[in-house]
């Protein structure tokens, strides 16, 4: 697994090749009944190259977010759990079309993550690798040309009750991100 995230990076790395069209790094955490969890993730965005709606200033656009990160799990005595996390959101974004020098978003996304383990702590497990996650963000984009955008995102994963148990995990998380 630690081969195929080392490839993931160097492809978000590759920007040119790829048509990149920003970068982003995110931290999350999580407190629920003593376990403690918290990731990190770097991916790539591709914007949507036409809006889906635009009304007057307003437009719905949106792009495909590709991650690759690891979650930290702890346990009530301290022993870590480690998991590597690899996802494909696409992401829906209402935001002003024209802005000055910052403006502000909502986004809602939908997507797929693929887990090396399915120990998040020694309480908690789940039944899959194969996770769905969804999230709800809200954030500023600001900066010279745009290029900066810093935001908040609840995000949500489990499996949809493919199979049980399906506990779910819920991350609050810090989005930065970089546009060309």
């Amino acid at each position: 697994m630690k081969k195929i995230i080392a490839l993931v990076y160097a492809l978000l790395l590759s920007s040119n090749v790829w048509a990149v069209d920003g970068f982003s790094v995110e931290y999350g955490q999580t407190d629920y009944s003593g376990d403690n969890a918290n990731m990190a993730r770097l991916g790539a965005q591709w914007d949507w190259k036409k809006p889906l709606v635009t009304k007057g200033n307003w437009l719905l656009t949106g792009y495909w977010e590709v991650s690759a990160g690891s979650w930290n799990g702890q346990n009530r005595g301290g022993k870590d759990y480690n998991t590597a996390d690899i996802g494909f959101t696409p992401v829906f974004r209402l935001q002003q079309k024209n802005f000055s020098w910052a403006a502000p978003y909502v986004e809602a996304g939908i997507g797929v993550h693929l887990l090396s383990n399915t120990h998040i702590t020694a309480d908690r497990e789940f039944s899959t690798a194969f996770q769905f996650g969804d999230h709800l963000g809200a954030g500023l984009r600001f900066g010279d040309k745009h290029r900066f955008d810093l935001g908040y995102r609840f995000q949500h994963l489990s499996n949809a009750s493919i199979k049980d148990p399906n506990p779910g995990i819920n991350f609050s998380q810090i989005r930065l991100a970089y546009h060309f």
